[in-house]
């Protein structure tokens, strides 16, 4: 046992500086608090400002260096001015996770212009944007990266009773875009890696559950699951640990779309 290397594993974020978009409720919410609990300093992003100062008052009591940034996505001129507000107050971000989205609850047809560019330029767009902003910096300064994309399950199942084909296509590409950026800043050591949840409790599945019922009981365990659970998952991502991972999306549905 003396020759037995230990296991190449560690949550430590000392000295990274991590981006979080959607971070005012659900996943983002938690994600910026887990990330921060393992040392990162935090950005944390959203349009609702009361929130954001109430996370960061949290994230501060828990020791963290954290920085609110009143952010809508869909806003270009927003994006770019919020990534140089972190970079001066904080630092080269070194930790992107691209967590805003918005669903379409529409059938098809009945979508109009407004919600068609609302649902891409969010879902899709702000990521690309940040994404390439974060590499760049990264690429100037030498310095290896972890990009995660939140996409969805939807991305790989359509339910016909659940009216989201606008959504599932802008998480489709959001995991088509995972894979095709993960190749070319493969040579930069940025890793780009996203995550497919199911259907985990947020404002944005309440939502749901408000139009159509409980749905967990179409389910395998019957049950919505905890944005907690999304935990090991992202912090694999982000850290040190995933160094030879890059280019995947990781289901995480609780069972919910197997066959």
């Amino acid at each position: 046992m003396s020759d037995y290397r230990l296991p190449n594993f560690s949550l430590d974020l000392g000295g990274q500086v991590a981006m979080v978009t959607g971070a005012t409720s659900g996943l983002g919410y938690r994600f910026a608090k887990v990330l921060a609990a393992c040392g990162a300093s935090i950005a944390i992003c959203g349009r609702r400002a009361d929130r954001l100062e109430g996370l960061a008052k949290e994230l501060r009591e828990m020791g963290a260096k954290c920085e609110p940034v009143v952010m809508d996505v869909t806003d270009r001129k927003q994006l770019r001015a919020g990534l140089e507000q972190v970079n001066d107050k904080l630092g080269l971000i070194t930790i992107l996770v691209n967590n805003a989205g918005v669903p379409d609850a529409q059938r098809a047809t009945k979508i109009d212009d407004e919600l068609l560019d609302k649902v891409l330029d969010t879902n899709l767009e702000a990521p690309w944007i940040l994404s390439c902003a974060v590499a760049e910096a990264l690429r100037k300064a030498k310095r290896p990266g972890r990009i995660v994309n939140i996409a969805s399950i939807a991305a790989y199942n359509v339910q016909a009773a659940v009216p989201t084909a606008l959504y599932s296509v802008s998480k489709s590409a959001v995991v088509r875009m995972t894979e095709a950026l993960a190749v070319e800043w493969s040579q930069l050591h940025i890793n780009v890696n996203a995550i497919a949840p199911g259907f985990f409790a947020s404002e944005m599945t309440d939502g749901m559950v408000e139009r159509m019922g409980d749905i967990s009981q179409y389910f395998p365990r019957k049950r919505t699951c905890d944005p907690e659970q999304l935990d090991s998952t992202l912090l694999f991502l982000a850290s040190p640990s995933s160094e030879c991972v890059t280019g995947t999306c990781i289901k995480v549905d609780d069972g919910q779309t197997s066959r």
